[in-house]
């Protein structure tokens, strides 16, 4: 990508990476990513806000040169996590006149994390503004937006937000802009799910003050610029203010089958009571998938086997994930079989103690699933549709 014009003096100067499939040595990519870096030029004064992953320094380096870019009086760090800061060295040592800011809780994050030498950097308090001459940022603290540190910066000129990793979507696109609202609705909810929601009680303070602000442009560190900052801040408020849906998110596991019995079972009978059912085969599930189906449900049911008495290490996987993304989830409950001995109810109870769920009576059953374990399925089914009901 060479730079690309947002306004008039403000240019995309980013990376789009096509090829890359995982992120955090977890996090599938199955569309990509990229990293937005943004040049603002004002009549005095010029900034850089942001810069990429280290495999992308090159790139980010080259469009500055493009742009014709021999000095730089600030670079903005928004965040200190390498994919937005790990190009700084680089930055800084090319631009020896330039300014890091940050906010007091990131300066020794950049020290410590990439050897950026202290006295490069400026702390900026919340609310804070810098003058580019006809240009102004504003520094908008965010803490907890997905880390300690993060602030987002506001161009009031032009009405743009830079909000780094909030908004954002792992996805590898040509489009400057959002085109395709729905596929960037569907990878901005898996982004939300992998990486804010654990912060959505932060992140609701974080939209009722955006509220006060004038915006045209949402510019994020990952995915396409928004255009309708409404349709973004939309989905955000029902993510994390909405009651959850009538929908049950079912992740098992079954090693010889009986479990998976019982979870046939349960499926018709939760969509024969008019309630909507996720079903993730944890053996071969995308846990992004996973993660994105518990934005909105209200019933979290893990099916596993008892291996060595405990929980298939599939399903404590799935509840260890689960408990550190925090859903709005309400309700909890677990089904599975069991040969000569479970502890499956205390583990996985044990497993999230983030969720303030209420956990419903578990199904466990020895051997094979009979008549009256359907029946007791049947009536687990029958208790999550009135739950639901109560939503």
């Amino acid at each position: 990508m060479h730079p690309r014009e947002i306004r008039r003096g403000v240019h995309y100067v980013g990376a789009v990476d096509w090829d890359r499939r995982l992120f955090d040595e977890l996090i599938p990519l199955p569309d990509g990513t990229s990293y937005n870096s943004y040049m603002v030029r004002g009549s005095e004064k010029s900034a850089l806000i942001d810069t990429v992953d280290p495999a992308m320094t090159d790139l980010l380096l080259a469009n500055l040169d493009s742009l014709g870019i021999k000095t730089l009086d600030y670079v903005i760090a928004n965040h200190a996590e390498q994919d937005h800061s790990g190009t700084l060295p680089r930055i800084l040592g090319r631009y020896p006149m330039a300014k890091l800011l940050c906010t007091p809780k990131c300066q020794p994050m950049l020290v410590g994390m990439l050897a950026v030498p202290d006295d490069r950097i400026m702390a900026v308090e919340d609310g804070a503004k810098i003058s580019l001459g006809d240009r102004t940022l504003e520094f908008i603290h965010a803490p907890w937006v997905h880390w300690p540190e993060t602030m987002l910066t506001y161009l009031p000129e032009e009405k743009i937000l830079f909000t780094c990793d909030l908004f954002g979507s792992h996805l590898a696109t040509s489009d400057l802009y959002v085109t395709d609202e729905g596929q960037v609705f569907e990878s901005a909810r898996r982004y939300y799910a992998e990486i804010m929601m654990p912060f959505r009680t932060n992140i609701e303070k974080h939209l009722e003050r955006l509220g006060g602000y004038a915006i045209d442009l949402i510019a994020p560190s990952h995915g396409p610029i928004y255009q309708e900052p409404e349709f973004i801040m939309d989905a955000y408020r029902h993510w994390v203010l909405d009651s959850p849906d009538n929908t049950v998110v079912l992740a098992y596991v079954s090693m010889h089958g009986s479990t998976k019995l019982m979870v046939k079972h349960l499926v018709a009978a939760l969509v024969a009571r008019g309630v909507r059912v996720q079903q993730f085969d944890l053996s071969s599930a995308d846990i992004g998938k996973l993660a994105e189906a518990l934005v909105d449900a209200a019933t979290l049911v893990l099916g596993t086997p008892a291996m060595l008495a405990g929980a298939h290490p599939l399903a404590a996987y799935a509840a260890f994930l689960t408990n550190i993304l925090r859903p709005k989830t309400r309700f909890a409950t677990i089904i599975g079989s069991f040969g000569w001995g479970s502890r499956l109810k205390e583990q996985i109870i044990g497993l999230l103690p983030n969720l303030k769920v209420e956990f419903l009576e578990p199904v466990l059953v020895k051997g094979l699933p009979r008549e009256t374990d359907f029946a007791a399925l049947d009536r687990l089914a029958e208790t999550i549709a009135a739950r639901h009901k109560e939503l």
